[in-house]
Protein backbone atom coordinates (compact mmCIF):
# COMPACT_ATOMS: atom_id res chain seq x y z
CA UNK A 1 0.00 0.00 0.00
CA UNK A 2 1.32 3.52 -0.69
CA UNK A 3 1.99 6.14 1.76
CA UNK A 4 -0.58 8.33 0.08
CA UNK A 5 -3.10 5.79 0.02
CA UNK A 6 -2.10 5.08 3.82
CA UNK A 7 -2.48 8.86 5.12
CA UNK A 8 -5.99 8.80 3.69
CA UNK A 9 -7.13 6.10 4.85
CA UNK A 10 -5.97 7.06 8.35
CA UNK A 11 -7.44 10.02 7.93
CA UNK A 12 -10.66 8.83 7.05
CA UNK A 13 -10.84 7.00 10.11
CA UNK A 14 -9.95 9.69 12.68
CA UNK A 15 -12.47 11.78 10.83
CA UNK A 16 -15.29 8.87 11.43
CA UNK A 17 -14.09 8.22 14.83
CA UNK A 18 -14.25 12.08 15.59
CA UNK A 19 -17.94 12.66 14.41
CA UNK A 20 -19.06 9.68 16.58
CA UNK A 21 -19.65 7.26 13.77
CA UNK A 22 -17.91 4.01 14.42
CA UNK A 23 -19.32 2.01 11.66
CA UNK A 24 -18.39 4.85 9.39
CA UNK A 25 -14.69 4.53 10.77
CA UNK A 26 -14.50 0.83 9.17
CA UNK A 27 -16.20 1.24 6.03
CA UNK A 28 -14.01 -0.36 3.18
CA UNK A 29 -14.89 1.65 0.19
CA UNK A 30 -16.29 5.67 -0.20
CA UNK A 31 -20.12 4.50 -1.47
CA UNK A 32 -20.30 3.11 2.24
CA UNK A 33 -19.42 6.10 3.88
CA UNK A 34 -21.95 7.96 2.25
CA UNK A 35 -24.48 5.33 2.86
CA UNK A 36 -27.92 6.16 4.40
CA UNK A 37 -28.18 4.67 8.00
CA UNK A 38 -30.87 1.67 8.20
CA UNK A 39 -34.02 2.64 9.32
CA UNK A 40 -35.49 1.17 12.30
CA UNK A 41 -39.23 0.29 12.52
CA UNK A 42 -40.97 1.88 15.76
CA UNK A 43 -43.99 0.14 17.38
CA UNK A 44 -47.08 2.42 17.06
CA UNK A 45 -48.19 4.14 19.86
CA UNK A 46 -50.38 2.72 22.50
CA UNK A 47 -54.07 3.34 21.70
CA UNK A 48 -56.15 5.42 23.76
CA UNK A 49 -59.21 7.57 24.69
CA UNK A 50 -59.83 10.00 27.66
CA UNK A 51 -63.20 10.56 28.72
CA UNK A 52 -64.94 13.50 31.17
CA UNK A 53 -68.48 14.00 31.85
CA UNK A 54 -69.84 17.86 31.91
CA UNK A 55 -71.44 17.21 35.07
CA UNK A 56 -71.24 14.89 37.44
CA UNK A 57 -74.88 14.94 38.78
CA UNK A 58 -77.82 15.26 36.50
CA UNK A 59 -81.52 14.60 36.56
CA UNK A 60 -83.22 11.39 34.94
CA UNK A 61 -83.08 11.88 31.37
CA UNK A 62 -81.20 15.19 31.58
CA UNK A 63 -78.71 15.81 28.49
CA UNK A 64 -74.93 15.80 29.04
CA UNK A 65 -71.76 15.73 27.32
CA UNK A 66 -68.90 13.33 27.48
CA UNK A 67 -66.06 14.56 25.51
CA UNK A 68 -62.38 13.39 25.07
CA UNK A 69 -59.45 12.60 23.15
CA UNK A 70 -58.78 9.40 20.81
CA UNK A 71 -54.96 8.77 20.20
CA UNK A 72 -53.49 5.90 18.30
CA UNK A 73 -56.16 4.25 17.27
CA UNK A 74 -58.75 3.59 14.33
CA UNK A 75 -60.51 6.34 16.07
CA UNK A 76 -57.67 9.42 16.71
CA UNK A 77 -56.07 11.01 13.95
CA UNK A 78 -53.52 12.58 15.53
CA UNK A 79 -51.22 8.95 15.88
CA UNK A 80 -51.89 8.32 12.40
CA UNK A 81 -55.31 7.16 12.49
CA UNK A 82 -58.61 7.82 10.50
CA UNK A 83 -60.77 10.89 11.58
CA UNK A 84 -64.49 10.48 11.09
CA UNK A 85 -64.50 6.48 13.23
CA UNK A 86 -67.07 6.77 15.65
CA UNK A 87 -66.63 6.19 19.64
CA UNK A 88 -70.02 4.63 21.33
CA UNK A 89 -71.20 5.28 25.44
CA UNK A 90 -70.97 2.00 27.45
CA UNK A 91 -72.87 1.80 30.42
CA UNK A 92 -71.73 -0.48 33.70
CA UNK A 93 -74.86 -2.83 34.26
CA UNK A 94 -74.25 -5.56 36.78
CA UNK A 95 -70.84 -7.16 35.81
CA UNK A 96 -71.35 -6.33 31.88
CA UNK A 97 -70.86 -3.38 29.62
CA UNK A 98 -73.20 -2.12 27.52
CA UNK A 99 -73.12 -0.10 24.54
CA UNK A 100 -75.95 2.77 24.83
CA UNK A 101 -77.65 4.45 22.00
CA UNK A 102 -74.66 6.97 22.31
CA UNK A 103 -72.30 7.52 20.03
CA UNK A 104 -70.25 10.10 17.61
CA UNK A 105 -67.43 10.56 15.61
CA UNK A 106 -64.18 11.74 15.80
CA UNK A 107 -63.06 15.06 14.44
CA UNK A 108 -59.49 15.63 12.21
CA UNK A 109 -58.29 16.73 15.39
CA UNK A 110 -58.62 13.56 17.47
CA UNK A 111 -61.50 14.47 19.95
CA UNK A 112 -64.83 13.76 20.11
CA UNK A 113 -67.99 15.11 22.24
CA UNK A 114 -71.37 12.86 22.90
CA UNK A 115 -74.61 14.08 24.21
CA UNK A 116 -75.66 11.43 26.72
CA UNK A 117 -79.48 10.95 28.45
CA UNK A 118 -79.43 8.61 31.31
CA UNK A 119 -82.50 7.19 33.02
CA UNK A 120 -81.38 4.42 35.81
CA UNK A 121 -81.39 6.63 39.33
CA UNK A 122 -78.51 6.35 41.33
CA UNK A 123 -74.17 6.37 40.34
CA UNK A 124 -73.92 5.14 36.87
CA UNK A 125 -70.55 4.21 35.58
CA UNK A 126 -69.61 4.91 32.02
CA UNK A 127 -66.96 4.85 29.85
CA UNK A 128 -66.25 5.01 25.92
CA UNK A 129 -65.12 2.67 23.58
CA UNK A 130 -63.22 2.68 19.90
CA UNK A 131 -63.15 -0.68 18.99
CA UNK A 132 -61.12 -2.45 21.83
CA UNK A 133 -60.00 0.46 23.06
CA UNK A 134 -61.53 2.29 25.98
CA UNK A 135 -61.30 5.15 28.21
CA UNK A 136 -61.24 5.13 32.25
CA UNK A 137 -64.35 4.96 34.35
CA UNK A 138 -66.57 8.26 34.56
CA UNK A 139 -69.37 8.32 37.19
CA UNK A 140 -72.33 10.19 36.89
CA UNK A 141 -74.90 10.38 39.75
CA UNK A 142 -79.29 10.44 38.34
CA UNK A 143 -81.37 11.84 40.59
Amino acid sequence: MNRALRYATVGVVAVALLAGGSAAAFATTPEQLHAPAPVVATAPAAASLTAKASATTVNAWQEFRITGVAKGSKAGSKAGSKAGSKVTVQQKQGTKWVSLPASAPVNAGGTYGVRVKLGIKGVNELRVAAGSTVSPVVTVTVR
